[in-house]
């Protein structure tokens, strides 16, 4: 494939403000639905189908832990052109230790459990 067309593409998954949002949360750390939708503000199902089109352009990967499902960016690369594009950096907020953001209002497991995270 053309590397202009398949950067265009990658443009186009990125051209929505949710999607955007998704990405720069999952720059942090790996999320699940539900945690997304809460810090998003966005009815589950509509989070969802985002992060539907983010995995099947393959920006983002899937993970299961038990009966919980945790999205991940797919490598180094997206963390990057996902930070230049939502921070103007280059990727090195990836390099930090993960930060979940423990929200009240989640059931996440990662917000309820003592797990250290911060408020």
């Amino acid at each position: 494939m053309d590397p202009y067309r398949t950067q265009a593409n990658l443009l186009k998954l990125m051209a929505h403000p949710t999607r955007l949002q998704i990405l720069e949360a999952l720059l942090h750390d790996s999320e699940c639905v539900c945690h997304l939708s809460a810090l998003l503000h966005k009815p589950q199902p509509y989070v969802s189908q985002q992060l539907a089109v983010l995995r099947n352009g393959g920006m983002i990967v899937d993970e299961k832990d038990g009966t919980n499902v945790f999205y991940r960016l797919v490598d180094g690369r997206m963390a990057a052109v996902t930070a230049a594009i939502v921070t103007g950096d280059e990727g090195e907020m990836r390099t930090t230790a993960p930060q979940h953001m423990r929200l009240r209002d989640c059931p996440c497991p990662k917000c309820r459990a003592g797990d250290g995270c911060g408020d």
